[in-house]
């Protein structure tokens, strides 16, 4: 079992930036990818960014690239997620996520391990 806490969400005026973390205890952080979801008002949960194990590679979705960068320090358990130049389309609960293997994933399905949410609100 791993065991994910997020915080840093928040109210954010568009244009703006917010940095969510995800605390990760239980089994081994290193040996999980990791990755960032988002759910808002009415609409399915969508992928938003994912990492590999290592930290070495990543993966964005379109909606989101070029303003949010995912990382993950694994001295700490902890996994990041900068967000910057808000919109307020970004408007959601965001999720952290793990899965059992070391290479990415870009669906829903592939993560076994979920946080239970916090909610990002973008003004305009």
């Amino acid at each position: 079992q791993v065991q994910l806490v997020e915080s840093g969400g928040g109210l954010v005026q568009a244009g703006g930036s917010l940095r969510l973390s995800c605390a990760a205890s239980g089994r081994t952080f290193r040996n999980y990818a990791m990755g960032w979801f988002r759910q808002a008002p009415g609409k399915e949960r969508e992928f938003v960014a994912a990492i590999t194990a290592s930290g070495g590679s990543s993966f964005y979705a379109a909606a989101v690239k070029g303003r949010f960068t995912i990382s993950r320090d694994n001295a700490k358990n902890t996994l990041y997620l900068q967000m910057n130049t808000l919109k307020p389309d970004d408007t959601a609960v965001y999720y952290c996520a793990a899965r059992d293997k070391a290479i990415l994933g870009l669906t829903k399905a592939e993560y076994a391990y979920w946080g239970q949410g916090f909610q990002v609100t973008v003004s305009s």
